[in-house]
């Protein structure tokens, strides 16, 4: 389930890629780097994370899992992936494509936190300093914790992607529409997808373990 919703989540941040109307906070710093950094996105994404790794291995290593592994070494390099071959097949489009493509990234992406998140095998670098900041050193609640740090990952990429030669036209591509309905609907559409299939279909599998111990 780790798996299969890290590679689905992967996918959807190529297709948010290509709708290029937003995408979320911490996908919108990564833009930033992107921009100035001239090095693959898989493997930009991959020291990111060994830093934010670091970090959570330090402060609190109990949100660190496989499924951490996983995200680390796997999301970006299928995102990579995932975006060059969409503008091989989805070249110039239209806006009402790109809201299509808009729609469709944040169902999936949604589909797949589900079964990663239902997993219980950790959490990516990035959700875990939230929870570092909220649960360990009780600097405040984690909603308004993890707001401050999406906050600050828009602005950050906002203004790395200017640095790195973006124009300010441009910025909507990276902190746009996309990302604000992330911001307030992921939460409920994840939810919907843990309670309609990804908590049912970890309970049938135990089941079926269940029966074949028996």
């Amino acid at each position: 389930m780790s798996l299969f919703g890290v590679i689905i989540c992967a996918i959807s941040v190529g297709i948010f890629k290509i709708a290029a109307l937003g995408v979320d906070p911490f996908q919108s710093l990564m833009a930033g780097l992107d921009k100035l950094i001239p090095i693959p996105f898989g493997t930009l994404y991959v020291i990111v994370n060994v830093l934010l790794l670091t970090f959570s291995l330090i402060a609190d290593r109990k949100n660190i899992g496989i499924a951490t592994f996983i995200n680390l070494f796997l999301l970006g390099y299928i995102t990579q992936f995932t975006y060059e071959f969409l503008q091989t097949i989805i070249v110039n489009p239209s806006i009402f494509v790109r809201f299509a493509c808009l729609l469709v990234a944040i169902v999936i992406i949604c589909f797949g936190s589900a079964f990663y998140m239902t997993a219980n095998l950790g959490v990516s670098t990035y959700d875990a300093v939230a929870i570092v900041f909220s649960s360990k050193w009780r600097i405040g609640k984690f909603q308004y914790v993890r707001i401050f740090t999406d906050v600050v990952c828009v602005i950050l990429g906002s203004v790395i992607f200017v640095i790195g030669g973006g124009a300010f036209k441009e910025i909507p591509t990276i902190v746009g529409v996309g990302t604000i309905i992330t911001a307030f609907f992921m939460g409920p559409l994840i939810e919907f997808f843990n309670v309609k299939i990804a908590r049912p279909f970890l309970q049938k599998s135990a089941d079926k373990e269940s029966k074949k111990a028996e």
